[in-house]
């Protein structure tokens, strides 16, 4: 992503259109504290201490099974359930985490630890999400919290995006967070989905779900379903009306890994109206470019300046044999 201008009203430019970010409200900004030492994620410090690669008790680490695509960036997630508190799984793909659900995303660019974003669920709609990223300071002593972000933060090439952009991506699920899911956390360790069962923190099992067909067809899916779906849905909830990006086609399809659309390998073919055949496929097009003129926009159109060389070459040879 490239932001255009600074602090509060930038403009995103996208695959299908752009438009203002909305201004992210103060008052839930405000809920948010001022460090990341103060957000939970670590143990209670000392005074003068700063946080280490320890992390608090009830927080729980994982890795999503299919994974964002963020310029090679090397990323670390955590989430911390509220006491009792219980994530509705009553949909397998769209998740529902209780008020207080506080999640992290470290982000490490060429050996520099650049930012930790952090997402919380601070009311009872799904829409009452607030997020922001901390950016890490010189000395990796603490972050602070970032509103407005800084491109090519800490010296390297990553930028940190601003609070009011988090809806462009995120905003395209009723879930808001696209890593902690049933087909993102299938077989991954670090997890154990049935101990979470067994121990009353899911509404009810989850079955693991199953992304059809072999490998090559795993790894194609899984790179749609992290990079696309969050846009790429027929169940988008209504405040996606007020994203910075919104895309404007598509919305017949859904790219969703484990969804109905995807659940049997007959289905598949709803997928390749999107993404044509051989030499001629929009979507190998559009990932192999990166820019920002809306003349020929690049995917994905947010969060990325380094074409993926590895999910062009994987998505080239599952297309050529569709």
């Amino acid at each position: 992503m490239r932001v255009l201008g600074s602090g509060l009203g930038v403009l995103l430019l996208s695959s299908c259109g752009f438009r203002e970010c909305e201004p992210i409200d103060e008052a839930l900004v405000a809920l948010l504290p001022a460090r990341l030492s103060e957000s939970g994620l670590y143990p209670a410090l000392a005074p003068g201490e700063v946080p280490g690669d320890i992390v608090a008790d009830d927080v729980i680490a994982y890795a999503p099974r299919f994974g964002l695509w963020s310029d090679g960036a090397e990323k670390r997630r955590w989430i911390r359930l509220p006491a009792e508190g219980v994530i509705d799984t009553s949909d397998p793909d769209e998740w529902r985490f209780p008020e207080g659900t506080r999640a992290w995303k470290e982000f490490v660019r060429d050996g520099v630890r650049v930012e930790t974003r952090v997402f919380e669920r601070v009311g009872p709609e799904d829409a009452d999400w607030v997020g922001a990223a901390y950016l890490w300071s010189e000395d990796d002593t603490d972050a602070t919290l970032a509103i407005e972000g800084e491109v090519d933060a800490r010296g390297t090439a990553h930028d940190v995006p601003a609070a009011e952009t988090c809806a462009g991506c995120h905003g395209g699920r009723k879930s808001f967070l696209l890593g902690f899911s049933a087909v993102q956390l299938a077989g991954v360790e670090g997890v154990d989905l049935a101990a979470l069962a067994a121990a009353g923190r899911l509404s009810e099992p989850v079955p693991e779900p199953t992304v059809p067909g072999d490998d090559l067809d795993q790894q194609a899916l899984g790179y749609l379903h992290a990079n696309c779906s969050h846009c790429h849905n027929q169940d988008r909830p209504e405040r996606s009306g007020s994203r910075c990006y919104d895309p404007d086609n598509g919305l017949d399809f859904s790219l969703l890994a484990g969804s109905p659309a995807l659940a049997d390998t007959p289905a598949l073919e709803t997928a390749d109206q999107a993404i044509g055949h051989g030499e001629a496929s929009e979507l190998l097009w559009r990932i192999s470019e990166r820019n920002t003129s809306g003349f020929a926009p690049s995917m994905p159109p947010l969060a990325t300046e380094v074409v993926d060389a590895e999910a062009i070459e994987t998505l080239t040879a599952w297309i050529a044999r569709r």
